[in-house]
């Protein structure tokens, strides 16, 4: 496990980069779990594309299909892809949980698919 401070809190990341408590959750603790994860600042398209990801998982507790992401705001097609590389860096920076049985596989390292696991 990993602890940050964050505006005057700490954050308790798993030793995969899950956030452990969802409610610790903003969007200084995103720019945090990005920083961590290796992506610097977080832009307005990223910051879009992370409160769809809370939206979505938080009205049917599921990781959305990837292109429906991109189409519901507005943003070309591989969006994630572009804007995070690995989806699940955009799903960790979102503050959400470690889904059993799901990950992202990748062919070519640009484009991923969610397939079902274990």
């Amino acid at each position: 496990m990993r602890e940050m401070k964050v505006e005057g809190k700490t954050i308790i990341l798993d030793e995969d980069g899950f956030l452990m408590d969802q409610d610790t959750w903003n969007h200084g603790v995103a720019r945090a779990i990005a920083k961590h994860l290796d992506i610097p600042n977080l832009d307005d398209e990223q910051i879009e594309i992370i409160d769809f990801l809370r939206d979505y998982y938080n009205k049917f507790k599921a990781f959305p299909i990837l292109n429906y992401v991109c189409k519901h705001v507005g943003q070309p097609r591989e969006c994630l892809n572009h804007e995070f590389v690995d989806p699940m860096k955009a799903w960790k920076i979102a503050g959400l949980p470690r889904l059993d049985g799901i990950h992202f596989v990748s062919f070519d390292g640009k484009n991923y698919r969610l397939e079902e696991c274990c």
